[in-house]
């Protein structure tokens, strides 16, 4: 039996994680990380790393287990924080909890694991592992959850083949409830314990407050665009490349539209958003349907269904693609379709992949909401994921 360190977070996914490593007889110890301590910023008293570290503790005191706790906060703030910051600064919208996982969980964390002499790495994501041998080359497959409301595959997009080899998912293959079942049966402290809210790690926070840390307010404009712009826009932009053409980004000008009210700072707010503009007055709710953060500008449509809202096509940098399957890496000129999702808990859409000189383009069979930049597109065949990148 194998040497097994566990994330225990607090929660009960990976207090039954623990369990079931303990049940199939690995020696499992028990790290608690603590990537943050600035409780300026949480919206309630909550301490919540203190509460679910106490947890933690209790879990593995009644699991039999070694337990510790691990201060990665300088690397939390450094890689992830700040990085966070500066994307929002640029007008796009990161993805804390895919950040967490491939700069803390799978790579500080890791580092710290197999320097305990581990031989393997747990977590209680819901995804599964699948190793296989082809053409004589061992090959690590990111398969999703068994339980299709928490498959959590996309939160871990950015792994690595190197670091799945050092993985464990002991609840993969498990329903949530059946999750809960076994916690209640051994009696653990977070049987009962509702999942975490708010930013991997920081809480329940208001986005806005906690990036106003670091980003002023800034007054601007909130501009109404019709539907009709959108439309034209999108013919405006065509050309004969149609990949290329259906994932260009609108533009708009203020003069194009109607001065509906104003905000407190573009780089707040991200594509789709309809919650914090406090504007009404409207026949149907106003969605954001485009940012620019160098006129301070946010720009609207009436809807969800609003024409502005909606793209086929988006395009990843060279250096934001990342293949977990190295061995289907595209190359320029290839194409593959895939399904793939722009978001957590999207459903998978029939895409198709286009490698070319300059990057990667992703292009849905049906067009999609809010493609944001900075966000994570994730690409599947069947259960697997195969890889992602970072939306440009």
């Amino acid at each position: 039996m194998a040497k097994v360190v566990i994330g225990l977070s607090g929660g009960v996914d990976s207090s039954v994680a623990a369990h079931l490593l303990k049940e199939q007889g690995h020696e499992v110890i028990g790290l608690f990380m603590k990537n943050w301590h600035d409780d300026t910023v949480t919206i309630s008293d909550e301490c919540p790393w203190l509460e679910d570290s106490n947890d933690a503790m209790l879990v593995a005191d009644k699991l039999g287990i070694p337990f510790q706790t691990v201060d990665l906060s300088e690397q939390y703030k450094e890689r992830i924080v700040n990085y966070m910051f500066d994307e929002y600064a640029r007008g796009r919208t990161p993805n804390p909890d895919v950040l967490c996982n491939r700069e803390i969980k799978f790579d500080v964390f890791m580092d710290i694991a197999l320097d305990l002499g581990a031989d393997f790495v747990a977590t209680g994501h819901y995804c599964q592992k699948k190793t296989t041998t082809e053409n004589g080359q061992t090959i690590h497959h990111l398969i999703a959850g068994a339980d299709p409301g928490k498959d959590q595959s996309y939160f871990l997009c950015q792994v690595s083949q190197e670091q799945l080899a050092k993985t464990l998912f002991p609840i993969g293959h498990l329903q949530k409830s059946e999750v809960r079942e076994v916690a209640a049966s051994q009696d653990l402290i977070t049987a009962g314990k509702k999942d975490s809210q708010g930013l991997c790690f920081i809480g329940k926070v208001r986005l806005p407050d906690f990036l106003q840390q670091q980003l002023q307010p800034k007054t601007g404009n909130i501009i109404e665009i019709p539907a009709h712009l959108s439309v034209s826009r999108m013919s405006e932009l065509s050309t004969e490349d149609e990949v290329f053409s259906l994932s260009r980004k609108r533009t708009y000008l203020e003069s194009e539209g109607t001065l509906k009210g104003q905000h407190q700072g573009a780089h707040y707010f991200t594509r789709g958003q309809r919650r914090g503009l406090n504007v009404g007055g409207t026949p149907e709710p106003l969605f954001i349907i485009e940012t620019d953060v160098e006129s301070n500008t946010i720009f609207v449509g009436q809807g969800k269904d609003h024409a502005g809202l909606y793209r086929r096509g988006l395009f990843i940098k060279p250096d934001e693609v990342h293949w977990i399957r190295t061995d289907l890496k595209l190359e320029v000129g290839e194409t593959m379709p895939v399904m793939g999702r722009i978001r957590y808990r999207q459903q998978l859409e029939p895409a198709t992949l286009y490698q070319r000189a300059d990057g990667l383009y992703m292009v849905f069979d049906d067009p999609q909401s809010a493609i944001s930049p900075g966000q994570f597109a994730a690409w599947y065949k069947d259960e697997e994921c195969l890889g992602s990148g970072v939306i440009a």
